[in-house]
């Protein structure tokens, strides 16, 4: 996309502005569609590749290899959801460090370094290099997603720029676009030539991203290059100390563990997972609870909590679509159409290619709502969603009992799911983007959209527990259990939307 042509509008850095949005827009949009190109790449081919050459393993299309990891579905499915929780767990130390230590700009940079270093340690074969890599993805995910969102609303003039929803669903467009790209590319030169290459490829995307991030950096507005609170040299001391501290009490006691032989992958997941939802309760308390925050700011927050607790239940069920779904799909899903056969990670695409579609038609929806003064409230989209999120596992419990037997069902299952996954998403994550930045206290504005991403750490977390206490999330009955819950709690939400929006002076 290229810049319009259109007179600078306020909030602008430059002479030119993006669609009517400021022209920094397009170097974020840019710069988080390469990232996530080369994130989704890798999640297309996470589960995919470590069931590959083990019992659950499916034929997963046209060229399908061998040569994964061969683990069981239960232990892939945990070792993803781990994995994405730290993702966003670790937005949280990323946005401290955009707020205390190094500034927004900053932050980015150092995390797009960290992303393409793990994919290019997941470019080398072996478990050992394959779990390092995962790690320093995560980490450098974690520096940079909080810290992007939060210069997307810098580039507006405060919460009530009429443009501020319409610019994050722009931006939520550049991630779908790398999303879309990155199955298509990485996944099938990943399924079906090597998986290694395949990672490899996630490393050039990210350079690609941080090249253009570095260019176009100068037109961003200038609070993008600023800490907002700045420690002090004994604070850094501080935390510096208590970094070593944990640090060393860590490697001491998995020395322990691996010297007496009794280390295990739960040694790893089962303490992050429980982080994963001790993490998320914790942060949202300390913030409800800071005696600095005005009356107005402890109102916001109050009604922040209720937002929280529903896009966990909305990310426990999405982000299954590349564990639970995607196995489903390589397993027991016909992957051809009219003869002619695709590698299994193209499922992959189907919900970015809805959201390229369907993001426009939504913002149009919204802004013509909002002219005539019937737009539908922050909670009330929320509770759709949520109704919505719940309706696709219901149709999902169709043909997982089609394919009882070696069936294999057609993929339009999978299609149909998918949509319903971006109706969901499209009330609830931009919206979420944006309802953040609008209601975060002034003291905690990266912190706050680290607490957002939270959301997914929760969701994963408990998915994460549940494979890893022997919950078989591929059964009909506890599939259909969790679109119970969701649709309960969209419901929930929606009796309860005026009591919620009076928390945040939002009208019905």
């Amino acid at each position: 996309m290229a810049p319009s042509l259109t007179k600078d509008a306020p909030g602008n850095t430059g002479g030119r502005t993006f669609f009517g949005h400021p022209r920094g827009l397009a170097t974020l949009f840019m710069t988080e569609m390469w990232e996530r190109f080369s994130f989704y790449g890798l999640r297309a081919l996470l589960v995919v590749y470590l069931v590959a050459g083990g019992p659950d393993a499916g034929e997963g299309g046209a060229g399908h290899q061998g040569g994964g990891l061969a683990m069981d579905l239960a232990t892939a499915t945990a070792i993803y959801s781990v994995y994405n929780a730290m993702v966003y767990l670790l937005t949280m130390p990323g946005g401290w460090f955009g707020d205390r230590l190094w500034g927004p700009r900053k932050t980015v940079t150092v995390g797009a370094g960290i992303i393409m270093l793990g994919h290019l340690t997941l470019a080398v074969p072996g478990e050992g290099a394959f779990f390092v890599g995962l790690a320093c993805v995560a980490t450098g995910s974690g520096l940079l997603k909080a810290n992007i969102s939060k210069m997307v609303g810098d580039l507006y003039n405060g919460p009530d720029d009429p443009r501020r929803d319409g610019g994050f669903t722009v931006f939520y467009m550049g991630i779908n676009a790398g999303s879309f790209l990155a199955p298509f590319a990485i996944g099938t030169v990943g399924q079906t030539v090597n998986w290694h290459l395949g990672f490899g490829m996630a490393a050039v995307g990210m350079g690609l991203g941080l090249i253009q991030f570095l260019v176009g950096s100068r037109h961003l507005d200038p609070r993008s290059s600023q800490i907002p609170s700045p420690l002090s040299a004994q604070e850094k001391s501080a935390v510096l100390r208590k970094a070593l501290l944990w640090l060393i009490v860590a490697v001491l006691f998995y020395g322990v563990v691996v010297a007496t032989g009794t280390f295990t992958l739960n040694w790893a997941m089962i303490p992050l997972t429980v982080l994963g939802l001790l993490i998320p309760l914790g942060m949202l308390v300390r913030i409800k609870r800071d005696k600095d925050l005005t009356r107005a700011e402890q109102g916001r927050m109050t009604g922040y909590i209720w937002f929280f607790a529903a896009a966990a239940i909305f990310w426990m069920i999405y982000d299954q679509g590349a564990s639970t779904v995607q196995a489903f799909g390589d397993a027991k899903t016909t992957t051809q159409v009219l003869g002619w056969h695709f590698p299994s990670t193209w499922f992959q695409s189907i919900n970015p290619l809805f959201i390229i579609l369907l993001a426009p038609l939504f913002a149009a929806v919204w802004l013509s709502l909002n002219r005539r003064g019937k737009e539908p409230s922050t909670t009330a989209k929320f509770a759709f969603s949520l109704v919505v999120m719940g309706l696709s596992f219901f149709v999902f419990v169709i043909p997982m009992g089609m394919a009882s037997g070696g069936t294999k069902v057609s993929p339009m299952w999978l299609v149909l799911i998918f949509l319903l996954h971006t109706i969901a998403e499209l009330c609830l994550s931009p919206v979420g983007l944006s309802v953040t930045t609008k209601l975060a206290p002034a003291k905690y504005a990266s912190q706050l959209m680290g607490v957002w991403f939270l959301a997914v750490t929760a969701g994963d977390s408990i998915t994460g527990l549940l494979s890893i206490g022997g919950a078989d999330l591929s059964t009909t009955g506890v599939v259909a259990v969790e679109a119970t819950l969701s649709a309960l709690a969209g419901f929930a939400i929606y009796m309860y939307r005026r009591q919620i929006a009076a928390t945040m002076d939002e009208a019905q």
